[in-house]
Order: C-alpha cells, then structure tokens, then sequence
C-alpha cells in the first residue's frame, strides 16, 4: 500500500538544513540572532520552505504559556491616523506570528471597558495609544505587559514609544517666525492628555524668549465644527493675530472656515498650520502647511516594542522624528 503523506516536522528541517532541532526552533521562532549565524537562519528558512513546513504554533503557544494575540486600544477610529497606526502595528506582528485586535475606547480619553471576559487569559499585551495613563486599568489587570503610545514616558506601562511632537512644534514656530508672524494664536485641542500638554508647552517656551511676540490661546474638541466655532470667537478681536497653530488637521480645517466667514484670505490676512499630515491637509484650498506624523512608523516601532518587552529585551529607544510639510497656508506676515 502507498504510503499515507504525511506533514513535515522540524526534525525534517533540521535533517534538510544540515543543523540541529534547536536551531530550527532559534530561527523559525524568530531567536536566532546571537544564537546561530544568518547563512544559518537563511538555510533553514529555505527548508522549510522547500518542505512546505508550518509550525504548530497551537502547541508552541500552550508550551510559550503565550496567546500570540495583542490588543491596541485607540481613542477613536475617526480620522486615518489611528488606522495607520493599527496597519503599522499589524505588519510587525504578523511577521512574528501575532494577531492584533484593534479597540477603540468608548469614551476617547477615559476608563475602557475590559471587551475579553479575562483579558489576562486572552492577551500577551496591550498596545495604548494617546490614552489617560489611568485609561486601561480594567483591560491590563496586574499582569499584563503595557506600551504606551503618545505618553509620558514617567507614567505607567512597561515601554513608551513617543512621536517627537516637541521638534515639530519647535519647527512650525520657527517656520512662522521666519516669516515674520509675532502675533500668534494657539487653537488647543480641548483634551486632558500628555502629548497636547507638550504642545502648548513647547510653543509657550519657544516664542516666550522672542521680544515683542505675543500667543493667546483658545480651546476646542477634535473637531470641525467645535474648531470653527472657537475660532470664530477668537479672531473677531479688534488686534487679530496673524497666525494660526493648530493641534491638528481638524482643528486647521475649523479655523479655515471661521476665517472665510470673517473675510479673511488664507494666507495674505492669516496663516494656518497643523499637525499630523491627515489627507485632509491636501483636500483644503490652501493646502495646509502642517506636521507630518508617521502613523505607520508609530504603530511598527509601538509593536516592535512590545516584542522586546516580551522577549525580555530592550526595545529601541528614541523618539520617532517628524516633519514639517510647507505649503499654501502660510506667507509673511502683513506689516
């Protein structure tokens, strides 16, 4: 009788590659390097390839005691920033196996509800982004591994990954001061968090040393239309400013809007800037000069991170650099 085929085993690969079982769990469980040489990992990634090897990763998890499931929790899935954030997140992981779930808390910025029946049991870690540092009690419990997005890297978690916000505004500030602008309004987002903190602190830092520059403030929700409406308010003053920093594209998108309802031409009577680099920022007429964030990046390196963590290692330390985008929606100031 012919023989039944069966599956190939890691034994077989490591018969195929020349080199022992151990190897072929270094190098297919992703641990090889410092352990086997790359013309090595290379070998037994050829053989099992050529094998049509897939591991048991039910049996591995239960041995690993690991789920090889994570969960990013979000503040909202209503601008494609977040989305970026979840794809970069879930390149990383399935390269090495892992499953992403992807959560936005209910409230934006507030307590999440726990969505496993024991999140314990059901994660190997939790990935938040730009979340209150008491946001994720009921989802980490005590033992689950945390990295924090977008957060003070003093708070809770195990790692923080950050976005270098502080050089991006060091960078608009300096982009409208060269332009002439001394007369400058912050329309801040309306939010309790970290990273809007940095903001408003980093531009209040940077313009308090210029002699004769003047920034007020006005507050908003991520919104257009809550956006339109504060800065309706704060440019029908008699000393209008010459100058518009916004904490995000949304923001920009509300002032445009406040500003053409007052008469006002973007950019000969009032530059605009914003943050994050939406494609919103190019559907606008000016195109907005704003600050690009990397959400891919930010969700690739929030991953890798919590690999590390998992694996007890260090993850890479560095804030992720951004940049400033100038297009239409700025020119000197009027004298």
């Amino acid at each position: 009788m012919p023989r039944a085929s069966t599956r190939p085993t890691s034994r077989d690969v490591a018969q195929a590659a020349g080199v022992s079982q151990a190897a072929v769990s270094l190098v297919l469980g992703d641990k090889w390097k410092g352990r086997v040489s790359q013309a090595t990992a290379q070998r037994v990634r050829e053989a099992a390839a050529t094998l049509g090897y897939r591991p048991n990763l039910a049996a591995r998890n239960l041995r690993l005691g690991r789920t090889r499931t994570v969960l990013l929790v979000v503040p909202a899935l209503t601008t494609e920033f977040f989305a970026g954030v979840y794809t970069g997140a879930a390149r990383v992981a399935a390269q090495h196996g892992f499953g992403v779930v992807l959560y936005p808390s209910p409230e934006g910025i507030g307590p999440a509800r726990d969505p496993f029946a024991s999140a314990q049991s059901a994660l190997d870690g939790v990935i938040a982004s730009s979340m209150a540092a008491d946001a994720l009690t009921a989802i980490r419990g005590d033992q689950l591994p945390l990295v924090m997005l977008d957060s003070d890297p003093r708070g809770p978690g195990t790692a923080t990954v950050n976005l270098d916000i502080a050089d991006g505004i060091r960078q608009v500030t300096d982009h409208l001061l060269t332009l002439g602008h001394r007369d400058i309004l912050h329309l801040a987002a309306d939010v309790a968090s970290w990273t809007f903190e940095v903001r408003a602190r980093e531009l209040a830092t940077r313009l308090g040393g210029i002699p004769g520059t003047t920034l007020r403030t006005a507050r908003s929700p991520i919104s257009i239309r809550g956006a339109e409406s504060a800065a309706l308010t704060a440019l029908s003053t008699a000393h209008r400013p010459t100058a518009v920093i916004c904490d995000d594209d949304q923001l920009a998108a509300g002032t445009y809007k406040a500003a053409r309802r007052l008469g006002l031409h973007i950019p000969d009577d009032l530059s605009i800037t914003g943050i994050d680099d939406l494609a919103l920022a190019t559907a606008i007429d000016p195109e907005l000069t704003t600050v690009r964030l990397d959400a891919e990046l930010f969700g690739e390196r929030g991953m890798q991170a919590l690999l590390a963590v998992l694996d007890k290692d260090t993850p890479e330390q560095g804030d992720i650099p951004v940049n400033l985008i100038v297009r239409g929606s700025t020119a000197p100031a009027r004298r």
